[in-house]
């Protein structure tokens, strides 16, 4: 799949997730399969403060290549100012507009999901920034209750210069609850010429077979179904190369992919209590007879106690 300059050789994105996909969150879907992973939502107004805590965000190194940067505004100038500072700091593959930020503190500022109601203006920030960046631009947004103004929000993108587009198929109003309308995401993908990317209830090999085929999208992007389960790229690329289902990942091998991120949060200087307390716990999804040490883990006032706790799992002391 080529968007703009960029040449991947495959088809299936990690999704940038505010709060997950840190550094370490990135390489690990890297390792397993991901061809093109997203940096967490960076606010446009912070980057041109050079907010550090907004600047690390963009932090980066060549074993996850390639990467793209997410950014969040409203005001075209602001945006492309410090979409210009990203690209000449961090060089990223790809700058992509979020469009699809259904937070209620996001849209109070009229940023992610709330600018849907504005397309001219979703139009003037994507020209703005495609004449700014020798990077590619791209947008993400979620769709509208109406399939014929989500299209032609979606022509705007592409008449503006975006280089590709991904659609969440739940409107903003769902936030994540309910269904993705993929029958949405596919009149989108026939009715224009950039790449169109799926999202939205993308969760194992066979719904990522269904979408693709449903929608003939040109790819997929995987989000919350990746967290604590990065593993599930490589599921996915195997089962859509062969038709084949692998086995499960035994608990001891997803203990491993936990460990192995806490490592990289180490090495990159990024561990943090609040980040490793929800990847502990997402780790830990489906495991049976699992429920106390969860509560362990939930009760755990730092980090040594979630490692300690996880360590004692490895071992088998706990569980």
């Amino acid at each position: 799949m080529n968007i703009g300059k960029l040449r991947l050789d495959g088809n299936l994105l990690l999704a940038p997730m505010s709060g997950v996909t840190n550094l370490p969150f990135r390489l690990l879907c890297k390792k397993y399969g991901a061809k093109l992973v997203y940096s967490e939502m960076t606010f446009s107004e912070a980057i041109v403060r050079e907010n550090r805590k907004s600047m690390k965000r963009g932090f980066t190194c060549t074993e996850e290549r390639p990467l793209g940067i997410q950014l969040l505004g409203s005001n075209p100038d602001t945006m492309a100012r410090s979409a210009v500072i990203l690209q000449e700091r961090f060089m990223p593959d790809l700058i992509d507009i979020n469009l699809g930020c259904p937070a209620k503190n996001i849209i109070k500022n009229e940023c992610g999901s709330a600018l849907l109601k504005k397309p001219e203006l979703i139009g003037e920030i994507v020209e703005k920034l495609t004449q700014s960046l020798d990077t590619p631009l791209t947008a993400k947004m979620r769709v509208l209750d109406n399939p014929e103004k989500t299209l032609e929000i979606a022509r705007i993108i592409e008449k503006a210069g975006a280089s590709a587009l991904v659609v969440h198929g739940r409107t903003p109003k769902q936030g994540y609850s309910g269904t993705s309308s993929h029958a949405i995401i596919k009149s989108i993908k026939n009715g224009l010429s950039i790449p169109v990317i799926a999202n939205g209830d993308i969760r194992d090999e066979k719904t990522a077979m269904h979408v693709l085929e449903y929608t003939q999208c040109d790819g997929l992007m995987i989000g919350r179904a990746a967290i604590g389960n990065p593993y599930i790229f490589r599921r996915i690329s195997h089962y859509l190369d062969t038709g084949e289902i692998l086995p499960e990942r035994t608990f001891g091998e997803r203990l491993d992919d936990f460990f192995e991120y806490a490592a990289l949060c180490r090495k990159y200087d990024v561990l943090a209590y609040s980040d490793l307390k929800l990847k502990a716990q997402r780790f830990l999804r489906n495991k049976e007879n699992i429920k106390p040490v969860r509560e362990k883990i939930n009760y755990a006032r730092d980090i040594d106690s979630i490692m300690g706790t996880m360590e004692g799992l490895r071992s088998g002391k706990l569980g």
